[in-house]
């Protein structure tokens, strides 16, 4: 969007609602479990649907596909693009094909003639490098690829890549749907206008994103031992570093301190930064996450201190309870002061996104709703209607 801005600055650019997306997405996603207890959702706007259980209550994949969209219409106001197709990859493409508002149905035996005219950059796993080696081999569709030896295909991209562009060049996906993966991992990144080289400002940033981080755990009904700091330098070079906790957290505060200490043990020395991220791992149900008891330990400490501000941001909107270093928007160019060796490590009070109470009796589980990206067509996926 930065660069949007720069490019076009007469565009007009549509504000975020995080909450209406989520919203909308949750009403979606019960559209589809409504039809198949089989859904795989891929990210707030798209799933794999298996329907292949429902044909015989519903009618026919195509007649589902249609029923799908008509209710998307009808109840959230929104479009709806489907794929229909006996595989996810074909399916994905078909969704793809009917945007932004449209069917697209691929039935077993024409896969060959849709998959095959298409250029290689459709294949699952063709990225720029893996496409500048194609276009070198002289491969620019897939139907060039599934004419290919696949032994040359595994001799020029590896035994893994080779075999597996080989095999969707003729259509063969054997996946199937995955109705629930818990999440690996919950974080947030943040990509600077222009390569950054002030200490101060990346801290910041870093305190921002573990805001964000915490709020987002919290909507999962989640915690996390192992926090991971994500890098990218101005030449594009990425590193990541990481460290496990002694017990897993959604403190925002634990979650700061931790990526602070990883940050300042880089030595960046002024390096110009484009991207800084904090990732958190090794998830568990934060309900039922251990807690060592501590000789002397207070029966208040941080995580009350952000509960209260989460009521605070509950009743006066985003922005009542900020981290000092926060306050004064892009100006602020104070970092967070550095804990003291025997205080628990972690930053100032905080802001929270908006979200529900931590306290026990308001808490969601690990079923309510997440924040993501922007809200965008729909397409079902799923075994006889797998993109949806």
């Amino acid at each position: 969007m930065t660069r949007t801005r720069r490019l076009c600055p007469q565009a007009t650019v549509v504000e975020q609602s995080h909450g209406l997306y989520s919203t909308i997405s949750a009403g979606v996603m019960e559209i589809f479990r409504s039809v198949t207890p089989l859904v795989e959702p891929l990210s707030l706007d798209e799933a794999f649907l298996d329907v292949s259980g429902a044909v015989r209550r519903l009618g026919r994949p195509t007649v589902i596909a249609q029923l799908i969209r008509d209710r998307v219409a009808d109840e959230q106001g929104i479009t709806c693009s489907v794929g229909v197709a006996t595989t996810k990859f074909i399916a994905k493409l078909g969704s793809t094909r009917a945007k932004p508002d449209g069917m697209s149905v691929v039935p077993a035996a024409g896969v060959v003639a849709f998959l095959h005219p298409l250029p290689v950059g459709a294949l699952w796993g063709v990225g720029e490098k893996t496409e500048k080696e194609l276009t070198r081999l002289g491969l620019r569709t897939v139907g060039d690829i599934a004419n290919t030896p696949r032994s040359t295909l595994v001799r020029a991209l590896g035994q893994a890549t080779g075999s597996h562009l080989h095999a969707l060049s003729w259509g063969r996906d054997e996946r199937t749907v995955v109705p629930h993966e818990p999440d690996k991992s919950i974080g947030a990144e943040e990509t600077f206008a222009r390569d950054v080289d002030d200490p101060e400002v990346v801290l910041r940033e870093l305190l921002r994103l573990s805001e964000k981080t915490a709020a987002r755990l919290l909507s999962a009904g989640l915690a996390g031992r192992t926090v991971s700091l994500k890098v990218r330098f101005a030449d594009f070079t990425t590193i990541t570093r990481s460290r496990t906790l002694p017990e897993a957290t959604d403190v925002a505060a634990a979650l700061y301190g931790t990526a602070r200490m990883l940050y300042e043990a880089l030595g960046l020395d002024r390096a110009r930064l484009r991207l800084v991220g904090i990732r958190v791992e090794q998830l568990v149900i934060s309900e039922s996450a251990p807690h060592q008891l501590l000789l002397g330990e207070r029966n208040r400490g941080r995580r009350e201190v952000e509960q209260a501000a989460d009521r605070a941001a509950l009743r006066f909107g985003n922005g009542a309870v900020r981290p000092a270093t926060l306050v004064g928007g892009e100006g602020s160019r104070h970092p967070p002061e550095k804990p003291a060796e025997d205080q628990p490590v972690g930053g100032p009070d905080r802001q929270r996104e908006r979200r529900p109470d931590r306290s026990p009796e308001r808490r969601t589980g690990p079923s309510g709703g997440r924040t993501a990206g922007p809200f965008g067509d729909r397409s079902t996926r799923g075994r006889n209607l797998p993109n949806g």
